[in-house]
């Protein structure tokens, strides 16, 4: 696969490639919805400090560059960043999983959706023949995004990880390939 554009747009919102010089920010956005974030994502606890997020503007830097994953920060209006939304390659070879998060502010706007196909998009333009998001089955909002996206659902698995506070410890999986994005759009 080749590396993503470092800049991406689609209706009306755009995602650019987190920044060394993004960890205040990424901290401070982070903070500010703890209490939206935590249910669902064991890493946003009140033990995240701005160590943390350097570590993460760090490690997605280093990612990148490896072809691991390739983490963006989703701009809202005057281009602040109101979230996050990366492409991982976790899944196997050919494959890309999509994971985002916002900014307590600003969910419920369709923000994620289109910036999670931006990355459809982004995944398939740069040789991924699928993608696929994973949340846990609770996660309601989460579970809105593939539905939306015209994914499918493909596997229900117990979780790997000591889930968050509001995960029931099943992850249903969503997938969508190449070739059905292509079909969907003709």
């Amino acid at each position: 696969m080749r590396k993503p554009n470092e800049q991406l747009h689609h209706d009306g919102v755009d995602l650019r490639r987190w920044r060394l010089e993004d960890a205040a920010v990424a901290f401070r956005v982070v903070t500010e919805s703890l209490d939206h974030l935590a249910p669902w994502m064991p890493w946003a606890s009140t033990d995240y400090d701005l160590k943390t997020a350097t570590d993460f503007v760090s490690s997605s830097r280093s990612d990148w560059e490896q072809g691991k994953a390739f983490d963006y920060a989703v701009l809202g209006p005057g281009s602040d960043v109101i979230g996050s939304a990366s492409l991982m390659a976790r899944i196997g070879p050919g494959g890309l999983e999509i994971g985002y998060w916002l900014h307590r502010d600003h969910v419920g706007r369709g923000i994620v959706r289109r910036a999670a196909r931006a990355l459809v998009d982004e995944a398939f333009r740069i040789g991924a023949d699928h993608v696929e998001i994973v949340h846990d089955e609770a996660n309601l909002r989460s579970r809105a995004v593939p539905e939306a996206l015209g994914f499918t659902q493909v596997d229900r698995r117990d979780a790997t990880d000591p889930p968050a506070p509001a995960c029931t410890g099943v992850q249903l999986v969503w997938r969508l390939a190449a070739s059905e994005a292509v079909q969907r759009s003709s």
